[in-house]
This record gives structure tokens, sequence and C-alpha cells, in this order.
């Protein structure tokens, strides 16, 4: 499964994006609109209901002044706003996983897609409620096809905060060493579509797979992050987390750091200046084991 995530300060550059991506034929029930905020829900809802009626799973009509919007009630965090075909599954997995779940608009329509605890990207979108109390808005984009992660990517990154300007860049590189009972990964070049982002991920794949969950990235030699990339690296923080162990990041790169606090992104990770005291953090006990 490819995941591209964008991360965006208003609903109008947000609902530009997503106009772009149905316009190249990205699949509507690939697209997942986030938001905390019931008055950006209601005009995105309407402004992209006029537009494709299907994106919003079929609903018809407005139900509490947002079209097509499913709402869930998260203890400890409050609203979230999701509008998608997939928006009301993904919020009742979030509220089902929190304990608790309302659902207005598409979620009371027969048609639409009904909330599962097994609901491809819910994982991914309960570490996104942190960007979201922010302020930023997200689209997530997840599908089985590389020609359409692909596009998809380009378009969030046309759109999105943290744009970068990609140089000819550094060879792809990717290393694992231990430190202290720390998988450390050394990453040079870029977290990016194609090379960059399936190497992130078979590496996550493959330590998890042997059972390793402490994990520490080492950014100091990317130069480039996409949004491709920043999907990779919440699946990977996810993949762990759901082992009882965590992804920490550490020397950040300028181009890492500018990216994740524009994005607001960094309240995902526990980020450390130095590997010695990011080595050391994961003898603490603190987040690494304590969800």
């Amino acid at each position: 499964m490819e995941t591209a995530i964008g991360v965006f300060d208003s609903r109008e550059r947000a609902e530009e994006a997503v106009k772009t991506l149905l316009q190249k034929q990205i699949p509507e029930q690939a697209i997942i609109f986030l938001t905390r905020s019931e008055s950006e829900a209601m005009s995105f809802g309407k402004g992209i209901g006029s537009y494709a009626g299907g994106f919003l799973g079929g609903a018809v009509g407005t139900t509490a002044g947002c079209v097509g919007a499913a709402l869930a009630l998260i203890p400890g965090f409050g609203q979230v706003f999701a509008l998608g075909v997939g928006g009301a599954a993904l919020l009742g997995y979030l509220g089902s996983k929190a304990g608790a779940s309302i659902a207005k608009g598409v979620a009371e329509d027969p048609r639409a897609p009904k909330p599962a605890s097994d609901e491809k990207g819910g994982e991914s979108a309960s570490h996104l409620l942190e960007v979201l109390k922010s302020g930023r808005s997200v689209v997530l984009v997840q599908t089985e096809f590389h020609e359409v992660a692909e596009a998809a990517t380009k378009i969030l990154d046309q759109y999105g905060l943290g744009k970068q300007v990609a140089g000819p860049g550094a060879k792809t590189q990717v290393s694992t060493r231990q430190v202290g009972g720390v998988t450390i990964i050394d990453f040079r070049g870029r977290i990016a579509f194609g090379e960059g982002n399936t190497k992130l991920r078979e590496t996550i794949n493959n330590l998890s797979a042997a059972g390793v969950n402490k994990v520490l990235l080492n950014l100091k030699e990317v130069d480039f992050v996409d949004s491709s990339g920043i999907g990779e690296m919440v699946k990977g923080h996810m993949t762990l987390r759901k082992m009882g162990g965590q992804m920490k990041l550490t020397t950040l790169s300028k181009t890492v750091n500018d990216l994740l606090q524009a994005t607001a992104l960094n309240k995902l990770f526990e980020i450390y200046p130095d590997e010695s005291a990011a080595v050391a953090s994961f003898g603490t006990g603190s987040r690494a084991s304590a969800d």
C-alpha cells in the first residue's frame, strides 16, 4: 500500500489539491480530507460536493449544514471531520479505538461505507491527530497502484506546505547499525516516491519482522522528503508503535527540519539533536513503551 500525505494551512489550498487529484483520475475512494474545523469542513464539503458528488460517498442534500461530512468526537481530543468515501469508516475506526464515536452526514447515509475497526489507513490517521491540533488540515491518499501513487504525490507536493526544491540529490543509500540496543537507520539521499520511500518501507518491515521495535532514523544526509516520504515515515512510526516500540528521529538536516516544522509533523515524532541523547531516551521507558 502506497501512502501520500499532504498538509495544508488553508481550506482553499486543500480543495484545489483534491480537485486536481480528481481531475487526474485519482480514485475517489483513495482520498480523505481531515480537519478539526466545522466551518472548514462545511465549506470544503459544499465545494467538492458541487464539483464531484461521488467523492462524498453518494450522499445527497445537506446534513447539519455539511454535505457529506463525517464527525467523530474522540475523548481527549475533540471533534474531527473527515470528507471522502472512506471518511465515515475512518472516523468510525478512530472513535471505536478511543472508546466513543458519533457520525453525521455520510455516516448516516445507508449507501456510505460503514465504520470498520480494520479500515485501511485508520492507524495512520490516528497519528495525524496531533497535526490537526496545530490548525492544519490533511489530505490522505492511499492506493495499491504505483502510477496512481506517483500522480498523487506530485499533486500533494505542489499544493501542500513544506514545499522543497529538489536538487540533483545524493544517491539513495540505507544502512543499519546497533547502538545500545537501538537499531539506527542511516538514510542518505531522498525519502521520496520510488527508490527512497520503498527502501525506507522495506528496511522498517524487515526490522519489524525480526522483532526489532526500537528504531532511530538518522536524517542528517537526507536532502529531500516528498508527500510519499512523509507517508512512509508515518507508517513506519505506526508499525513500530503497534509492536510496543517507536521510531524516533535524530540529526535532522535543515531541509527535513523545515519541512516538519512547516507541516507540524514534528508533533508526531520524538526528535533529538544528537544520536547519543536519542539512544539514551529509549532506556527511559517513556513513549516507546507507554502506548
